[in-house]
């Protein structure tokens, strides 16, 4: 009887080594699998923009095998505690010992865990769910809501974010409902130019045209965009002035820098040939109506 149980526990012990080693490396292929699709650029990215990406500093390879090796550790320990659970009940059962009572406290204790801990729980899920779709990572600007700034840290329960002011959040994952990746394959810097009313538009742009052009030919601009300045046109009329809008695609991160740089370009360049900015027309007061009258 000793001998036979004795040789039951053996059974156990290998069959639960088996099966945790057996599951460990079903969760390390889909993991990898899972991370690697989501980290495919799309088919609509150009080819020109695809190569871009692929020269950045920031690998998405190291992201990708990051995230892999995250969630693959947290994934395993899980796996490991339910095999080993498993069979170390199996185990007593062999001995004798009456597992009703020990599985009844142990819902007992599960279920107070459970609802003592809901939050930590959804904290861990939001944040295993935020790697694999690879939402953001370190180094990336993000807008969490009230949290804006730049990730210092990520893990399955927090993540960290340091704005500009130096201030440094720690915002749980359960409580990110949406988030705003700034540095996520690419960005655009957007530049609106109000000029007076009374410029002529036609003048205005092809003024703004030989600028940008100058500046996207610059070998230190150009490394740091991925597509020419594009002149969108007139985008508004009012309030005395004429909009008049360039946008510019960029590789992540850039599109402050590219942004700065390129307005500096266009307001010398406005200056050179005289082409007035609108200024904004302040409405009269009713205290200045009132003695005016």
């Amino acid at each position: 009887m000793i001998v036979s149980s004795t040789i039951n526990i053996v059974i156990i012990i290998v069959v639960a080594l088996v099966a945790r080693a057996v599951i460990g490396r079903l969760i390390t292929m889909m993991i990898k699998r899972m991370v690697t699709s989501q980290g495919k650029l799309s088919a609509a990215t150009s080819k020109a923009r695809a190569k871009v990406l692929k020269s950045s500093e920031t690998s998405p390879a190291e992201r990708q095998h990051q995230r892999a090796e995250t969630i693959g550790t947290v994934l395993k320990s899980i796996a490991s505690i339910v095999i080993f659970g498993i069979a170390a009940l199996t185990i007593l059962a062999e001995f004798g010992i009456n597992l009703g009572p020990i599985l009844a406290t142990a819902g007992v204790l599960g279920l107070a865990i459970g609802f003592g801990a809901q939050s930590l729980v959804q904290d861990f899920l939001a944040g295993m769910f935020m790697m694999i779709e690879d939402q953001y990572g370190v180094g990336d600007t993000i807008d969490a809501g009230e949290a804006i700034g730049t990730v210092e840290a990520v893990t399955l329960r927090v993540t960290r974010v340091r704005d500009l002011n130096g201030g440094l959040w720690h915002v749980r994952n359960g409580e990110i409902l949406r988030v705003c990746n700034m540095n996520q394959d690419w960005a655009n810097a957007v530049i609106d130019l109000p000029l007076d009313y009374s410029e002529d538009v036609s003048r205005a742009e092809e003024v703004i045209q030989r600028s940008i052009d100058e500046f996207a030919d610059n070998p230190d601009v150009a490394s740091r965009i991925i597509e020419r300045p594009d002149l969108n046109g007139v985008v508004g009329i009012g309030n005395g002035a004429v909009t008049i809008r360039v946008l510019v695609t960029t590789k992540p991160g850039e599109q402050w820098a590219i942004g700065r740089e390129l307005r500096a370009q266009l307001k010398r360049s406005l200056d050179r040939e005289n082409i007035k900015v609108a200024q904004p027309i302040l409405p009269m007061s009713d205290a200045g109506a009132t003695k005016s009258g």
